[in-house]
C-alpha cells in the first residue's frame, strides 16, 4: 500500500518527525563534544567565574543559573548582573524560567548569539516557582509546556533543551518525557526527584526511572542526581545509559569533583576563584556563598562570622591568608552556632 504527500497517517508522520528530531539532536550533541561532566543550573551558583572554575576541573559543559524570562527581557540590570560570559565559556546551555511562550522566546532571543542552547527549567521545586508558577510547577499544565518548548524550537536559533523532575508514576514521567521530546526538545536532562523531593536531605534520586526515561526516548537524556565522586557519576552513566550527567551541590563542596580528586586545597580553590572574580565580576553575595561551601568545615564560628560579614573581597582574602596559616581546622566551637551561620548563608539549590 503506498501514500501520496496528503495521505500519510498521523501516527506515521510523527514517527518521521520524531526520528528526523533525534538525528539532529544528536548530532547536535556531538557538535558540543559530547559531554560527559556537567555543571548544573543553581541560582546565584553557576555564574561565570564558577563555571570557569570548574572547566578547568573535568568540567565539559556548564549551565548558567536560572534567569527569570520576564525580568530579563524587561530589566537591563538584572540582565547585566546574571548573565555574563566570554570566549572559553563554551559549550554553555542558558537557563530560564518562563510560563508565556513569547516572553520565553524573547528573552532567549537576547542569548541565542552567545550560547549553544538554550534551556526551560521545569525542574525548580521551591515555593517561589509555585508562587510565581514556573519550574517543576508546570508539569501538570502539559499543553502550556508544550507550546513553551514548540515554540521555542520553531523560533529560535539555537536548539531547546529541558530540566524536568519525576513523577512517582515512572509512565507518566515516560509519557511526559515523550510530550516534550515531541513538542521539540532536543536534550533532556532528568532530575531523578520528585517535586516534593528538596531541601538539604531531598533523599535518593531514582536512577530507575531515568533509565525508564532514556530507554523511551531518541533524543540525548541526561542524568542528575546522587553524584558525589567521579564513580558515582561513572555508575552513573554506566547504570542510566545516559550521555552525561549533572552535578550541582556536590560540585559547589568540590569543583573538583570530575577530576577524581575528593579531598581538595580547599583554599587553593578559593584563591583561583577568587582571582577569577576580579577578571569577571560578580556580586557578592555570590563569593561569599561559593567560599562558606569551599570553607565550612575550616572556619570557626569567629571565623564564618568575618566572612558573613565582609564587604569587600578584600576582607575575603585576608581571611583566606588567615586559613592558610592555620595549623590545623577549629572543630571545637559551639556546632550550633556554626550551623545557624551556614544555613543563613549557604544557598541550598534547588535544582
Amino acid at each position: 500500500m503506498s501514500y501520496s504527500a496528503c495521505s500519510y497517517p498521523s501516527a506515521f508522520l510523527v514517527d518521521i518527525t520524531v526520528l528526523m528530531g533525534s538525528q539532529r539532536a544528536h548530532e547536535h550533541y556531538k557538535q558540543l563534544g559530547s559531554p560527559k561532566w556537567i555543571c548544573a543550573p543553581m541560582v546565584d551558583q553557576s555564574e561565570l567565574p564558577f563555571r570557569l572554575l570548574c572547566r578547568r576541573y573535568g568540567v565539559q559543559l556548564c549551565y548558567t543559573p536560572m534567569l527569570h524570562s520576564r525580568i530579563f527581557l524587561e530589566e537591563e540590570k538584572y540582565r547585566k548582573t546574571h548573565f555574563t560570559t566570554c570566549e572559553t565559556d563554551r559549550p554553555l546551555v542558558v537557563q530560564f524560567c518562563a510560563n508565556d511562550p513569547d516572553i520565553f522566546v524573547r528573552a532567549a532571543q537576547l542569548v541565542q548569539h552567545q550560547c549553544d542552547a538554550v534551556d526551560l527549567n521545569l525542574g525548580c521545586p521551591q515555593h517561589i516557582a509555585k508562587k510565581g508558577y514556573y519550574g517543576a510547577f508546570l508539569q501538570d499544565n502539559w499543553e502550556l509546556i508544550e507550546r513553551l518548548v514548540s515554540t521555542a524550537a520553531n523560533k529560535l536559533l539555537v536548539p531547546v533543551w529541558c530540566k524536568i523532575r519525576i513523577f512517582d508514576d515512572v509512565k507518566r514521567t515516560i509519557e511526559y518525557a515523550r510530550m516534550i521530546e515531541r513538542a521539540g526538545c532536543h536534550v533532556l536532562a532528568v532530575h531523578g526527584r520528585t517535586r516534593e523531593q528538596k531541601g538539604k536531605e531531598p533523599g535518593p534520586a531514582n536512577w530507575d526511572t531515568i533509565r525508564a526515561v532514556r530507554e523511551a526516548l531518541s533524543i540525548p537524556v541526561l542524568a542528575n542526581g546522587n553524584v558525589s565522586s567521579l564513580q558515582d557519576a561513572k555508575h552513573c552513566l554506566e547504570y542510566t545509559g545516559c550521555l552525561g550527567v549533572l552535578s550541582a551541590t556536590r560540585l559547589l563542596d568540590n569543583p573538583k569533583l570530575f577530576t577524581n580528586d575528593p579531598t581538595p586545597d580547599k583554599i587553593t580553590l578559593a584563591q583561583e576563584y577568587l582571582e577569577l572574580t576580579k577578571q569577571y565580576p560578580v556580586e557578592l553575595t555570590m563569593i561569599r556563598g561559593h567560599l562558606f561551601r569551599l570553607w565550612r568545615q575550616l572556619m570557626s564560628t569567629s571565623q564564618m562570622q568575618k566572612l558573613a560579614t565582609a564587604s569587600r573581597v578584600q576582607e575575603m582574602e585576608q581571611l583566606m591568608q588567615e586559613l592558610k596559616s592555620q595549623q590545623a581546622p577549629k572543630y571545637n566551637e559551639n556546632e550550633t552556632v556554626r550551623n545557624e551561620l551556614k544555613t543563613s548563608y549557604v544557598h541550598y539549590c534547588p535544582e
